[in-house]
């Protein structure tokens, strides 16, 4: 029974991709494994949860490690995902700089964090009695961040369709600014008491998340290529810094990513 058991999880993890090259993303398996994806609204139907949202077939990334590009294991709702991948794009939109959060794969950072320890606070205390909170506190609501941000992009998509008569991510980059604007000013409504949820403090996640999913470590599925640390000269993790440790000029040198 106990090489059966242990059979199972080692399949499991192969399975999600959460164990690669022999390194485990703690954060992100420590919220994955036991997780039971029917426990949230994880935008209905499963029109394509393990496929790229650009129709693009399974395969991995070529910075290293195994670590996959395609494949979601939150958002199963590929319009869903469309609107989060444009609205992180006009956060941090491609430039002469390097790629913008869509190449970036800043969604599918969030998508695994999400589905995770995160996106169901479960490190965090989720007991009443809620209140609005005040700028110096934390996450106050009675929504854990996996719903909160199922709300925030069902809002996005209705202010398209109020405003503009199609999808948010149809929109062009002005329009997709004046909505998102809109939310970080906390001037849309999200109907709702304003201790659950308000468009100001979603856009306050949503700024949050994008830039965690382009600088993060590759093994998260964000930063892919580690563009996000090549535009920031950032090294990685290297092993050591012994050859270059008594010079005084500038070092800029290749990054290595945590499963190199």
């Amino acid at each position: 029974m106990a090489d059966e058991k242990q059979f199972s999880r080692r399949d499991f993890l192969k399975t999600t991709g959460a164990a690669t090259g022999g390194v485990i993303g703690g954060s992100l398996l420590g919220g994955l494994i036991g997780f039971n994806m029917n426990e949230v609204d994880n935008g209905g139907g499963n029109e394509s949860a393990d496929s790229d949202s650009s129709g693009g077939s399974h395969g991995h990334s070529d910075h290293g490690g195994g670590i996959p590009d395609q494949g979601r294991v939150f958002f199963s709702n590929d319009e869903d995902f469309r609107i989060i991948e444009a609205a992180m794009e006009r956060i941090f939109p491609e430039s002469d700089a390097g790629p913008g959060a869509k190449e970036l794969g800043a969604a599918y950072f969030l998508d695994g964090q999400l589905a995770g320890a995160y996106g169901h606070n479960s490190r965090e205390y989720m007991q009443g009695p809620f209140h609005e909170g005040k700028g110096t506190q934390g996450y106050q609501s009675n929504l854990n961040r996996a719903s909160y941000f199922m709300l925030g992009i069902r809002k996005l998509q209705e202010e398209a369709e109020e405003r503009h008569d199609t999808s948010f991510a149809k929109l062009d980059g002005k329009q997709q600014d004046e909505i998102l604007k809109a939310f970080e000013t906390d001037e849309v409504d999200f109907n709702v008491p304003k201790n659950t949820a308000t468009a100001g403090f979603f856009f306050k996640l949503l700024h949050t998340a994008t830039l965690e999913g382009v600088y993060s470590d590759p093994i998260y599925r964000g930063n892919r290529n580690m563009a996000g640390w090549k535009m920031k000269q950032f090294p990685g993790h290297q092993h050591s810094y012994l050859d270059v440790i008594d010079t005084d000029e500038f070092q800029d040198i290749e990054p290595i990513p945590n499963f190199g």
